[in-house]
């Protein structure tokens, strides 16, 4: 698949009408009204919706996990191996997508990672589903769409999101633009390389595992949510020492949706990349924002702030 990534959903959008998709839930739990509210988005898209067989079963000490750790992983593995599924789609995050890792033969993943047709499949999800977007980029190396997830209330509430996340599923990536309506310049430049990141704290807490030893460089996002200032301190310090933000050739900030006073995230933020040598963009928009846009992983990009406004693209001009 390695040679097919870079250019993976660019000229080819990543589902077509009578595509299947696979709903898990990796993390945290749902109930039976967001589930089916999330299948009936993916229905009326003309998607056929498979569904975990443990999405709904809980786990029986913590409540904070949608069913045990086992259950869990097998719906991810079972449905990233289904040969009809096209999209292993997260129905939401939470907690608990990192305790999965170490139990997956990711040689079997990846000799299913292509469809019958050729295309690589599809991983979605956020926030907590950040730890697979990580295993996936060091060990499948494939796109993977960072969006908004369908059980969570947002998907919901926002008509922005939903249509943000179906062009992103039907329509091509190459040449989409992802600045944000509030996205400023915080350090001038211009960088071009592979998007990778995702939410802050799920990167600082892999800090160690196998999958941060595989190098990322590129552009790196990064959001986060009710997390203080001070934990993120804390977060941007493990990402700089273990040498995760030298491999950044840009650096895209989300929102911080409820991490406190903004304006002392933004201090913070300035403080740790105001001296940059690479550019550096804030509140990009992708994240826990009420109307978070979606950000793709493992395809290459550019970041262009030497102009006047910022530009965000997919895609590497020739």
């Amino acid at each position: 698949m390695t040679g097919t990534v870079r250019t993976a959903y660019l000229d080819t959008a990543p589902l077509r009408e009578g595509d299947t998709v696979a709903l898990v839930s990796p993390a945290g739990p749902g109930n039976e009204e967001s589930l089916q509210r999330a299948v009936g988005y993916y229905e009326s898209w003309g998607l056929t919706v498979k569904v975990g067989t443990s999405v709904l079963t809980p786990h029986p000490r913590a409540k904070y996990l949608a069913g045990p750790d086992d259950a869990r992983r097998q719906d991810l593995v079972d449905a990233w191996l289904d040969p009809e599924v096209d999209a292993v789609v997260a129905v939401r995050g939470g907690y608990g997508a990192l305790r999965l890792l170490d139990g997956i033969d990711w040689d079997r993943m990846r000799g299913a990672a292509a469809r019958r047709d050729g295309r690589p499949k599809l991983l979605t999800g956020s926030s907590d589903i950040t730890a697979l977007h990580e295993a996936f980029r060091a060990h499948l190396d494939l796109p993977t769409l960072f969006c908004p997830m369908a059980g969570n209330n947002v998907f919901r509430d926002s008509e922005l999101i939903r249509d943000d996340v179906r062009r992103w599923l039907f329509e091509p990536w190459e040449g989409r633009e992802l600045i944000g309506p509030k996205t400023e310049i915080m350090v001038r430049g211009r960088a071009s390389g592979r998007f990778t990141g995702g939410n802050l704290s799920l990167l600082a807490a892999a800090m160690g595992a196998p999958e941060a030893a595989v190098p990322a460089p590129g552009i790196l996002f990064l959001e986060d949510i009710t997390e203080e200032p001070y934990r993120l301190d804390g977060y941007l310090t493990q990402l700089r020492r273990s040498g995760r933000l030298a491999q950044a050739t840009g650096i895209v900030l989300g929102s911080w949706h409820e991490c406190g006073d903004l304006d002392l995230v933004h201090a913070l933020m300035r403080e740790e990349f105001g001296d940059a040598t690479v550019p550096v963009l804030w509140e990009q928009g992708f994240g826990h924002d009420p109307n978070a846009l979606s950000i793709p992983l493992g395809v290459d990009g550019v970041l262009d702030a030497t102009g006047e406004e910022p530009l965000l693209t997919v895609g590497v001009p020739a």
